[in-house]
């Protein structure tokens, strides 16, 4: 089934004309529960890994032998997913309870030591074929294939994420990896991924504001701020309104207006840059300043090659939810892969346009 992202509510360039000139797309990936195979672009599925390479590993020195295993996340997850599945929703039956607290045990794994390989999580592996804003990769390479640590334990803070892609032709993939290794214990939930496959979408994107020339994202938050200044007024009158219909004995009848969401639409959240796992576009740097992110080896100003994205829209206005999702509430179909990334924020890879065989980087918003 496919998903349609909705009409913006406003046409950006009808308001500003000079966004035409910055108008991009992205693909928006559309992860949603299902049974990949390794023949299929996914989330949380089966990687095309030849049975003779050998799986890539974290070999950092961290703490690595104390965590909940996999199979009991996928195990806790089943038994929400039924709850919320009952009708009304009354939440997890005491039974499931019980479980759920047996499953959310943490286990020491002895022996392991803080340097021995740790096979690194699969998270996602995407075609070419299937997604259009997806670049080749080195060599013309037509598969991207994405894992990660599942601890948070890296760089020099020592909470930081640690990404590893992998590109490869898949025509050149003989004999498929059966069983590939996987950690005995993972030190977030938020890295491991549900099996979801993609119902790719290319849509219109535009860059974050802070990155367009100074006098365009003024207006544009000048705007913004006019906008809003007058729905608070109004919302202020009417306030006032109601409690003089209140003290007359009468009732105020209000004609609308006073802060409905769609007259709060803001180019940041509603008109630039979607929300989700996509492919392209631009980044968003809405926790932090923009920083320059360059290639280490060339110093070639870097483009976004991926967002992994802890939700797929979001609780308020939700104007970017699938049109053939527009009645389901955001929890917990709005985390279909169940990657959470920090504190429910989400990471941007670059990847360098003059040479994609140069490592990539990435940013954690």
């Amino acid at each position: 089934m496919t998903k349609t992202t909705p009409p913006r509510p406003l046409d950006v360039e009808a308001l500003f004309p000079e966004l035409a000139a910055y108008r991009g797309t992205t693909t928006r990936l559309h992860p949603r529960p299902g049974s990949p195979d390794v023949t299929a672009s996914s989330v949380g599925g089966p990687m095309l890994w030849p049975a003779d390479e050998p799986w890539p590993v974290c070999t950092e020195a961290h703490p690595r032998r104390s965590g909940r295993r996999p199979a009991d996340i996928h195990r806790g997850r089943q038994i929400l997913d039924r709850a919320w599945a009952r009708s009304p929703f009354r939440g997890p039956t005491e039974e499931d309870r019980q479980l759920l607290d047996e499953l959310s045990r943490r286990h020491r794994i002895p022996g392991l030591s803080d340097t021995d390989p740790l096979p690194l999580v699969a998270l996602a592996q995407l075609y070419r074929r299937d997604i259009p804003d997806l670049p080749a990769g080195p060599d013309d390479c037509d598969l991207l294939q994405v894992f990660c640590c599942p601890f948070d334990a890296h760089g020099p803070t020592r909470y930081g994420m640690l990404l590893h892609l992998r590109w490869r032709r898949s025509a050149e993939v003989g004999d498929v990896l059966a069983s590939p290794p996987q950690p005995q214990v993972v030190g977030s939930d938020g890295y491991v991924p549900e099996p979801c496959v993609l119902q790719p979408e290319q849509v219109v994107t535009y860059p974050f504001a802070g990155l367009l020339p100074e006098d365009l994202c003024d207006r544009i938050y000048a705007r913004e701020d006019a906008l809003e200044e007058a729905l608070e007024e109004e919302a202020l009158e009417e306030e006032a309104l109601d409690e003089e219909a209140e003290q007359e004995g009468t009732e105020y009848d209000s004609e609308g207006g006073g802060g409905d969401d769609d007259e709060l639409i803001r180019y940041q959240y509603d008109l630039s840059i979607p929300p989700g796992w996509r492919v392209g576009g631009f980044a968003s740097w809405h926790t932090t300043d923009p920083s320059p992110m360059d290639c280490l080896t060339c110093t070639a100003p870097m483009r976004l090659l991926l967002t992994i994205d802890s939700s797929e829209w979001d609780g308020g206005s939700g104007s970017w939810k699938p049109t053939e999702e527009r009645d389901l509430a955001p929890h917990p179909f709005a985390t279909p892969t169940k990657v959470i990334v920090g504190r429910a924020g989400e990471a941007n890879i670059f990847a360098c346009p003059a040479d994609p065989g140069h490592p990539h980087r990435w940013s954690i918003q």
